[in-house]
């Protein structure tokens, strides 16, 4: 089926890097972290990881909470399952995650991100955003970045009350976009292999870039319609496969 040149980005993790967040991590916590032989890069990336799961848990057995408020609330959990820290509520204060929670709110955007996002208006595309995340906090990711993305064409899962990758939280877009363009079928790029691949199943064109991940285990996740590892070479590649329509 024909592609339209329409193009769904997730947000946190492929347009906006983590980086920020770990150093934050660092700059509270890493002297005590590295103290108990822990890295602030591994706690932040197992407390991402792991609120990324447990969303996901309570969105499909019915029990839909925020993704703010569902990695917020981990925090001390992770850190307890960090080897040698017995009391993770002594170890870092609530002042402590409230400053972190404000460095969250601060990330931005990988090199490239900007590139890839002009590569593909030029070539006549609409770009939208589509986000576990809500909608005031990648906003804020967006104008901090001088990247302009009209508020129509930003949602969040919250709006609907359905986590990603659950292919129900795909197909209200979905339906949208491929009604507005004749029956063609929008673009869903991201970073997250897990990601594509369930808006692919849903309906998508699948676009993945493996800056986040390294590995493109399509053997596990199933094929990709564009895979490269940078993101504005995955803009070439989509604008490519969409001139070959």
């Amino acid at each position: 089926m024909a592609s339209s040149k329409n193009v769904v980005f997730d947000i946190v993790g492929t347009l906006v890097a983590y980086d920020h967040l770990y150093n934050a991590i660092d700059i509270r916590l890493g002297d005590r972290l590295r103290a108990e032989g822990v890295k602030p890069w591994l706690l932040g990336s197992a407390w991402m990881e792991t609120a990324e799961r447990e969303y996901t848990n309570l969105s499909i057995s019915g029990r839909y909470v925020p993704y703010a408020e569902v990695f917020e609330t981990l925090f001390y959990r992770v850190l307890g399952m960090m080897g040698g820290i017995k009391n993770p509520r002594q170890f870092a204060s609530p002042e402590d995650l409230a400053w972190i929670m404000g460095e969250y709110q601060k990330m931005t955007m990988r090199p490239g991100a900007a590139e890839c996002v002009k590569k593909l208006r030029d070539a006549g595309f609409t770009v939208w955003a589509f986000t576990a995340a809500d909608l005031k906090r990648v906003g804020g990711y967006f104008q901090q970045a001088g990247v302009e993305l009209p508020a129509e064409n930003l949602i969040s899962c919250d709006s609907a009350g359905v986590g990603k990758p659950d292919l129900a939280a795909y197909k209200p877009l979905l339906d949208k976009l491929t009604s507005e363009n004749e029956g063609k079928t929008p673009w869903f790029a991201a970073a997250h292999l897990w990601d594509v691949s369930a808006a692919r199943r849903a309906g998508f064109k699948g676009a993945y870039c493996t800056v986040l991940e390294q590995e493109a285990l399509t053997d596990l996740f199933g094929d990709m319609d564009v895979i490269d590892d940078t993101l504005p070479g995955m803009a070439d590649k989509i604008i490519a496969h969409q001139a070959g329509n």
